[in-house]
């Protein structure tokens, strides 16, 4: 049963690529949000886990609000999806005209120093898209890391699309990736990578919208162990077909304190930035799994603790 799944899932996206990049735009949009506005209505897992993270992110929002965030959120995740079929066979001008971003210069400075930057993102709006314009419009490649997925043919679906976007695009699993990225950064490269959740182990727990969750080290020790330039990024939809999105100011290595207090205080500040973009634009954040530890384990939940 779980082979048919996974097959059907493979088939699913498979057809999205094969199908959806071929519909004019503005069908593909409909599409999009027809499919969104169906699943808001059924009130699936994943939307009342969405309700309930935009819960922390809006703190007092009535039934109402989340109910209209989670509407909203649903819509900006179908148009990720929508876009992300698509991208295999936009223009570079369509790429390029796609995605406006203010204070680029932390990025274009960093890379001009020649000491490598990490660029670090949370799950908003669509980061493909960024990594596209990224690829076309500053002509700069940049090697990231894709999650092993099941079956081997959808991860191989997805390392064959995004390395089509001009990405080099490492497994998590394997134990290599790490080095790799840390060489790429020491030749003066870019590293992409999406970090606001991380269950593993290795993560490192962090202040996030007042409560506690988990986020991963590699952004802070990559920068530190290489001297590269840790640089937050948050993104956004607004009504236009354009994303829009900000470089935030570099994540400074503390001048004192041991290796995991570093990694500590680094990956905090990358979750201060990445709270300010999504307390800012909340509907466009697609997180539709466990992040906070009190959601993880109930006994670690401060909401129910008594005095």
């Amino acid at each position: 049963m779980v082979g048919l799944r996974e097959r059907l899932t493979d088939g699913l996206y498979g057809l999205g690529w094969g199908t959806v990049r071929t519909l004019p735009e503005p069908v593909a949009t409909r599409l999009g949000r027809t499919i969104a506005d169906a699943a808001w209505r059924r009130r699936g897992a994943g939307v009342r886990r969405l309700e309930s993270n935009y819960a922390r992110v809006v703190p007092g929002a009535s039934p109402e609000r989340l109910a209209e965030l989670s509407r909203a959120g649903m819509r900006s995740y179908l148009r990720y999806w929508m876009e992300s079929f698509r991208l295999p066979a936009w223009s570079p001008e369509r790429v390029r005209e796609g995605f406006e971003v203010k204070d680029l210069h932390h990025l274009t400075d960093g890379l001009a120093a020649g000491k490598g930057v990490v660029l670090a993102l949370p799950h908003l709006a669509n980061w493909d898209l960024a990594g596209a314009w990224v690829t076309t419009k500053l002509r700069t490649p940049f090697t990231t890391v894709a999650e092993r997925l099941k079956p081997e043919t959808l991860y191989d679906r997805f390392v064959a699309y995004r390395e089509g976007l001009g990405m080099e695009v490492l497994p998590h699993s394997g134990g290599s990736a790490f080095g790799t990225l840390a060489r790429r950064l020491r030749d003066g490269g870019l590293v992409c990578l999406v970090a606001d959740r991380d269950l593993s182990a290795s993560g490192v727990e962090v202040d996030f919208f007042g409560e506690t969750a988990r986020m991963p080290a590699g952004p802070a020790l990559l920068a530190q162990q290489t001297g590269a330039l840790l640089l937050p990024v948050t993104l956004w939809y607004d009504d236009s077909p354009v994303m829009r999105g900000r470089v935030h100011p570099p994540v400074e290595v503390p001048g004192t304190g041991s290796r995991a207090e570093k990694t500590s205080a680094m990956t905090q500040a990358l979750a201060d930035a990445f709270a300010t973009g999504i307390a800012d634009h909340p509907e466009d954040w697609h997180m539709l799994q466990r992040l906070w530890l009190a959601d993880l384990d109930p006994a670690k939940d401060p909401r129910k603790r008594t005095a």
